[in-house]
């Protein structure tokens, strides 16, 4: 290719032009060399007065006092709490019974639970789906269930249906019908759901954890749905004798929260038939409190095989923890809060935020009317099951070493209230919540008492209450693929540099596997 001739005669122009520049410009100039002498600097300028004035110093929260109910008695025995919230035309109604899945007798496990759920099922004049289509034509919502420590039917409706679905309401507790049709239906479906829930590793988890705490028997046990082989020897007869010795109403606590007076509700009881209720005159039942899960002086770990193309484990760690009325569980709830019971607790942000092994991770003291469990759960990854369940015990470790920061202390105090008074925002919370007490025995003024206890817990209590969950001597619950999840395990070390112990073979209902 050949260059302009002008094009080159430009370029070298141009060239020269550059090179007599740079010869005709100045010496570039040097900076003198600083003297040895101090040079004094300015102090930064002072930043303005705020124009508002000093911030101001929040005085510390008060404590918050939750409703505390007027309670009463009924002609036929029958306990009534009342807590009246009028700012909303809406009425909660919760009935409990102290009796539920820890009254199992052993051969009928599920009995509380299934008993409980066939109440609703057709009752007074109604059938099933007449009971169903009145409530729901009402605007209104109607349940019913059992724990381990009672059994309880609830209804939520607006004010000016409260009466029509009251009636609804007594009927189911007071007049099911139990039919047989319906239990033929209700306890296939219930023997069904059974059978699936070994396919979900969370409800094996939920199943196996207690088995192997308590023993696979044992009122606390056994989980409060039941299993597939004891769920075949109730028959509706022993349903009906459950109902007959256990749903009476002197021993039935009747929690009604919202827009609703004592005289209303004395009305609605006479009107709804709930009144005319009867105890029968066997003896009452006593409510169950288990023993404690027997006393274990070393770690134990219990595998439960899963198909080996699982692809999350779940992980649990459980131990001893107190009954609910013990003086200590409103501290060990503090302690808990920090370690597993909220987003920012050391377990989720180890597990879920530092790691992403896990949406979530969390730890519990089980409210019981016994001494219940501990428990610390993740579902995880399969292929970081080990590593993940290595965190886990590391955090226990270093809680119930360590106890709680001071910033921690600081955290929990405030959203213990904050918890409180979100439980007592609405009224179907205060049904439900006042429920639960009257179920594991404890008073209606026994949240406004533990809120105290909480709130003037010191840094150092909480620390020395922060060996309640140590795992030393815990009981560590597997979910997971065996052959995926053994060479995790065996790596492993404790804090005292030794390896886990070898795992023992449970199935997904909560007993072990026995060698063949």
């Amino acid at each position: 290719m050949r260059l302009d001739r002008r094009l080159v005669t430009a370029l070298f122009t141009s060239a020269s032009l550059l090179v007599a520049c740079e010869e005709n410009l100045p010496a570039p100039v040097v900076a003198p060399t600083p003297s040895a002498t101090a040079v004094t600097v300015a102090p930064p300028p002072t930043a303005a007065p705020d124009t508002l004035g000093p911030k101001p110093t929040l005085a510390p929260a008060k404590p918050f006092d939750p409703p505390a109910p007027q309670a009463f008695t009924a002609a036929n025995g029958m306990t009534i709490w009342l807590v009246e919230r009028h700012g909303l035309p809406l009425v909660s109604v919760n009935l409990s019974i102290p009796t539920g899945a820890a009254a199992d007798p052993a051969a009928q496990q599920g009995l509380a639970w299934i008993t409980a759920n066939m109440l609703d099922e057709g009752a007074g004049a109604r059938t099933a789906v007449q009971v169903s289509t009145a409530i729901d034509d009402l605007g209104g919502s109607l349940g019913t269930g059992a724990s381990p420590d009672g059994s309880f039917v609830n209804l939520s409706v607006l004010k000016k249906n409260f009466g029509a679905a009251f009636k609804i309401f007594s009927d189911v507790v007071a007049r099911p019908k139990l039919d047989a049709k319906e239990w033929k239906r209700v306890s296939d479906l219930w023997k069904n759901d059974l059978k699936k829930r070994a396919s979900d590793a969370d409800d094996v988890a939920r199943v196996v954890a207690p088995a192997a705490l308590f023993g696979s028997d044992a009122p606390y046990g056994h989980p409060a749905d039941g299993r597939t082989a004891t769920a075949a020897k109730i028959s509706l007869a022993a349903v009906k004798a459950f109902y007959a010795s256990a749903w009476r109403p002197d021993q039935a606590t009747l929690v009604v929260a919202g827009d609703i007076t004592k005289d209303e509700i004395l009305a609605a009881l006479a009107d709804g038939g709930l009144q005319a209720w009867k105890a029968p005159k066997t003896s009452k039942r006593a409510p169950i409190v288990p023993a404690p899960p027997p006393a274990s002086k070393a770690l134990r770990v219990v595998l439960v095989d899963r198909p080996s193309d699982a692809a999350q484990s779940v992980i649990s760690v459980v131990r001893e923890g107190v009954s609910a009325g013990d003086p200590r569980a409103p501290m060990l709830d503090l302690v808990n809060t920090a370690l597993g019971g909220g987003f920012t607790s050391r377990l989720n942000q180890n597990l879920r935020e530092e790691h992403g092994w896990t949406y979530g991770a969390g730890s519990r003291f089980a409210e019981t009317r016994g001494s219940g469990a501990f428990s610390a759960r993740a579902s995880v990854v399969t292929e970081s099951t080990g590593p993940a369940l290595e965190q886990m015990l590391l955090e226990l470790n270093k809680m119930a070493a360590s106890g709680l920061s001071d910033d921690e202390v600081a955290k929990v105090l405030a959203q213990d209230r904050a918890d409180l008074v979100q439980g007592y925002e609405f009224v179907g919370g205060i049904a439900s919540r006042l429920a639960k007490l009257s179920m594991i025995g404890l008073p209606p003024g026994f949240d406004a008492a533990a809120s105290q206890a909480r709130q003037q817990a010191t840094k150092a209590r909480l620390s020395e209450l922060a060996s309640a969950v140590d795992p030393g001597a815990a009981t560590i619950v597997v979910v997971g693929p065996r052959a995926a999840v053994l060479p995790q395990l065996a790596k492993i070390k404790l804090a005292n540099g030794q390896p886990l112990p070898a795992p023992e073979s449970w199935d997904a209902e909560g007993y072990p596997v026995v060698a063949k």
